[in-house]
């Protein structure tokens, strides 16, 4: 991508990624910095989402980081909604220790995405 449409792809990137950070993962990353499992669950996932988009991604290389973030962002969050799912937002820290595999997974895109090489 070059110009307009990498720079329009990547504000529309951010934005996607700001909304799942402000629903999900302002609540879900404080409750792992309290409970070392959830964080370690969440380091798991973003390592998994990672090694997706660098290797199982053809041309990744050539598209932005955060681009690539919020697009599987987008697909994990569409993929949930038809099969009736949603990401489950405790409002205790308790409720987090027993987070689910949708819920988890894009907690890992949050924590990628906060990592200064997606900025």
């Amino acid at each position: 991508m070059s110009g307009f449409v990498a720079v329009f792809a990547e504000f529309s990137a951010r934005r996607v990624l700001t909304r799942l950070h402000n629903q999900i993962g302002i609540a879900g990353l404080a409750a792992a910095a309290a409970i070392p499992g959830l964080a370690a669950v969440i380091d798991q996932h973003s390592a998994a989402v990672r090694d997706i988009l660098e290797f199982g991604v053809e041309g990744s290389a050539t598209v932005a980081g955060v681009v690539l973030l919020a697009g599987y962002a987008r697909g994990v969050l569409d993929q949930a909604r038809e099969s009736g799912r949603l990401p489950r937002v405790p409002a205790e820290l308790t409720g987090w220790a027993e987070t689910d595999w949708l819920t988890a997974r894009l907690l890992g895109v949050c924590a990628l995405a906060n990592r200064p090489t997606n900025h």
